[in-house]
């Protein structure tokens, strides 16, 4: 793995009495894949959301390519940044080709540059080229986290966020979209901060697995070491509760 591209140092928040991240420190290996998983409000998804600049922590400190991330340059380190969610987020009255250019029109691309692009992504994402003039609402499930992925893209960033991309998806399209992802994660070489809840869907995407429990990191590692190591009793039990990982 390479160098991290993403550090948090001592990064925690607060709202009221409530710590919904404890103070953590992670790192996130560029090229690699790293899943955050745990219970229902462990703290993942603020977790990912602090890196991207959309939550401001109490204390701690987070770096985006040794660049520290603050009020003075969150703008620039997001056009570094692609960010899917679970419904894909896309503007339902824009069409596909709409959603994916939005940002590069909004930089001032010229138009056959965007439409290079779109094409381009389209085939990466396996989105057939009549899907691009569809609105969101004419596009079925996976067709929109496609669309998703590629608005995601259109600006080759550095770091790809993902919070819960697939949880809403039908089983069996689920899993040729986790298929295509991976793939499109290898060939392009970039660096994933992942949320999920599916232990089968961390260990399938994650080189390095982050498990949490009421916004503390309970253990960092790859699949096998949670299963064959664990750090505490809660590890042991988070996994028995998910059966059909352990006896695959």
């Amino acid at each position: 793995m390479g160098t991290p591209l993403v550090e948090l140092a001592g990064v925690c928040k607060r709202y009221g009495a409530q710590e919904a991240l404890a103070p953590t420190d992670l790192s996130c290996a560029s090229g690699a894949t790293t899943v955050l998983i745990g219970p229902s409000g462990c703290g993942k998804s603020t977790l990912l959301r602090i890196v991207i600049g959309l939550i401001t922590p109490d204390a701690g400190t987070v770096r985006v390519g040794g660049a520290l991330l603050g009020p003075h340059n969150v703008r620039a380190l997001r056009l570094r940044m692609g960010y899917v969610i679970q419904d894909g987020g896309l503007f339902p009255h824009r069409t596909a080709r709409g959603n994916v250019s939005l940002m590069a029109r909004h930089l001032g691309w010229e138009a056959e540059r965007i439409d290079a692009r779109v094409r381009e992504l389209a085939e990466l994402a396996r989105l057939p080229e009549s899907a691009l003039d569809r609105y969101p609402a004419e596009l079925s499930g996976g067709q929109r986290q496609r669309v998703s992925l590629m608005r995601a893209l259109v600006l080759d960033p550095d770091l790809l966020l993902l919070d819960e991309p697939l949880a809403a998806i039908d089983p069996l399209v689920r899993a040729e979209l986790q298929d295509d992802l991976r793939a499109i994660f290898r060939q392009l070489g970039k660096t994933v901060l992942m949320v999920t809840h599916d232990l089968a869907e961390a260990g399938f995407f994650g080189d390095t697995i982050v498990l949490l429990r009421d916004g503390r990191v309970v253990q960092v590692g790859t699949l096998n070491s949670l299963m064959e190591a664990p750090a505490d009793p809660f590890v042991t039990r988070f996994l028995r509760a998910q059966r059909r990982v352990l006896q695959a």
